[in-house]
């Protein structure tokens, strides 16, 4: 999708009077879809990713809607426990009207929404959960990732760190499904691009009560010559000023998967790391030449008067996901929605994406730089976008991993 084709999007939308909305809005009664997330806990990322569905949103409905009707997310909170998620799904389902359900960020909650999907054949798009096991072991045909998977970020840093002469390294990642998924990926490319690398020590902090004096310390210990590193949110921070204070960067690069990601540099300030290889999200470095990535950029802005997260270019993914999978199935039943998910293609701001049959996970990419110091505020230069579909593995690679449906 190209700059202009986002250009009309938001000009028609702005064209349209409060009379034609609510005309709209009489034309058939609203597709609702139901989004669960961690709005409180994790409200960092979650707020600026409900921003960004309801920008989409808006400019779907504006556009007509789908089928000829409104579409409307009902956003609950499930306080970051995976109990609460099931029992809001079960009730966005069977009282809400929902056709599918959408969302959360934590993997342990992804993972607990997609088992009960599966058992009563509801779709589920998990647009943001990491964990390999979402679409590899614990797989199934009910359930669709969106956002670029652990494994896919953990190789593109793996590629990254084979290029230089490092070869101990240490590791930190949160103590849960989606740290130790970061982890193993990220040995099992590099190993495989650079036989002979060893990991000297790994350290695996409780999710959000890190002890970063403690974690930095056995660190050092082991004498690493780079290091890994998955922490994120206040844990990434505590890390980063503990790890800085006592020396733990100088002279090691670290690989920092989401660290590059503005909700989680930006509170850092002048205490952001340079010189760390990261994957996160440069808005403030796109020109009129990146295109639909600049238009959104701006929209979003113009909208919300505040700038984007990653988590408001994966809302604003989500929503047009949602809308392109139901229009492609021209019905709002279940088993319809599923089938139209598998091998459904998505114009976005990072280009079009595929939802692959094999996994049911989507070619979104990511960006990969160096983080610096700017106006006293962390940044990534030297940056690239990659292209998701150059690191997942191959159809019989994930056959082995995928249970067999």
């Amino acid at each position: 999708m190209n700059r202009n084709t986002f250009l009309k999007t938001l000009v028609g939308a702005a064209a349209l009077s409060v009379t034609g909305l609510a005309a709209l809005a009489q034309s058939g009664e609203p597709i609702k879809v139901g989004e669960i997330n961690h709005y409180k806990r994790m409200a960092a990322f979650a707020e600026p990713y409900k921003q960004g569905i309801e920008l989409r949103l808006e400019e779907i409905n504006a556009a007509g809607g789908v089928l000829d009707r409104p579409l409307e997310f009902i956003f609950r909170d499930d306080q970051g426990d995976p109990g609460e998620a099931i029992k809001i799904a079960e009730e966005l389902m069977t009282s809400e009207g929902a056709v599918m359900l959408t969302g959360t960020i934590l993997s342990n909650v992804g993972l607990a929404i997609s088992s009960v999907a599966a058992e009563k054949q509801w779709v589920y798009l998990a647009a943001e959960p990491l964990a390999d096991a979402l679409t590899w072991s614990q797989g199934n045909p009910w359930t669709f990732r969106l956002r670029t998977s652990t494994y896919m970020q953990a190789a593109m840093l793996a590629e990254q760190a084979a290029k230089t002469d490092a070869m101990k390294y240490a590791t930190i990642a949160p103590n849960y499904a989606y740290g130790k998924d970061a982890v193993a990926a990220f040995k099992e490319v590099l190993t495989e691009l650079k036989p002979g690398v060893e990991f000297v020590g790994e350290q695996w902090p409780a999710l959000f009560k890190i002890d970063a004096g403690a974690e930095v310390q056995a660190l050092e210990r082991s004498k690493p010559d780079a290091i890994y590193n998955v922490t994120f949110g206040p844990d990434l921070a505590k890390f980063v000023r503990e790890g800085t204070t006592r020396g733990l960067f100088d002279g090691r690069t670290v690989y920092g998967l989401l660290s590059g990601e503005p909700e989680y540099m930006e509170p850092l300030a002048d205490e952001a790391p340079e010189g760390w290889v990261v994957t996160g999200y440069p808005w403030y470095d796109f020109t009129e030449e990146d295109g639909a990535n600049k238009t959104f950029v701006d929209a979003y802005q113009a909208r919300f008067n505040e700038t984007p997260k990653l988590g408001s270019l994966v809302g604003y993914m989500t929503a047009a996901t949602v809308a392109a999978a139901i229009q492609k199935a021209g019905s709002t039943d279940g088993d319809a929605i599923r089938q139209a998910f598998e091998g459904l293609g998505v114009a976005t701001p990072v280009g079009d994406i595929t939802f692959r049959e094999i996994d049911n996970q989507a070619t979104m990419g990511a960006f990969v730089g160096t983080t610096a110091l700017k106006d006293g505020a962390g940044v990534m230069t030297d940056w690239t976008y990659l292209d998701g579909a150059d690191y997942l593995p191959s159809d019989e690679e994930v056959a082995k991993l995928r249970p067999a449906e």
